[in-house]
């Protein structure tokens, strides 16, 4: 069996042609990708929780001289009560998963402590769920061309509003879909 070249410390993005629910116009950060299959977290669906909520529900002291109402985003549809926390710098937090030089993956109370706390990374994503393909799943969705791929963008991932990323996204890879219509044409 051929060897797959990896997607991790990728942004995979939807096609305006994938309408499945829940990733229509959706870019993807992909943290993992081998021969078992991929584990992503989506990056452009906002909840409507904010980390303040998450920390109170988690019973969790944030600091008392600042909120934080940055939103939660539904990181994909499995393990949806399960928090994943995008970060960088890497730091040194337990549960993490090192993807890049600059990001890590990490689901520890620890991490989510300093950052109620301000002591947190500076650069934080905070989902609930993740996406998961099995062994050959993406690979064949991209052959079906569902998606793209571009090199991770830690502009995108930390600093693009949710709604905006997937538009920046397609932008990023040279494509703008606002020019180009999504009917085909017919002679």
């Amino acid at each position: 069996m051929e060897a797959i070249q990896s997607l991790a410390n990728h942004l995979l993005v939807a096609m305006p042609s994938l309408h499945d629910p829940f990733f229509s116009r959706s870019v993807t950060y992909i943290c993992e990708h081998n021969e078992q299959g991929a584990l992503g977290i989506v990056l452009s669906l906002p909840l409507e929780a904010t980390y303040d909520e998450l920390f109170k529900h988690l019973n969790i002291e944030t600091s008392s001289d600042q909120s934080d109402e940055r939103v939660l985003l539904a990181g994909g549809p499995v393990d949806r009560e399960r928090g994943f926390i995008l970060h960088s710098p890497i730091g040194s937090w337990e549960s993490s998963l090192t993807i890049s030089d600059e990001i890590a993956l990490s689901t520890s109370e620890d991490i989510l402590q300093a950052i109620a706390s301000q002591q947190g990374p500076e650069d934080v994503v905070i989902a609930l769920g993740y996406a998961g393909w099995e062994e050959g799943q993406l690979e064949k969705e991209m052959e079906e061309n569902s998606w793209l791929f571009a090199p991770a963008d830690k502009e995108i991932i930390f600093r693009t509003r949710p709604e905006e990323r997937w538009l920046k996204a397609t932008k990023l890879l040279g494509i703008d879909w606002t020019q180009i219509a999504e009917q085909e044409g017919h002679a």
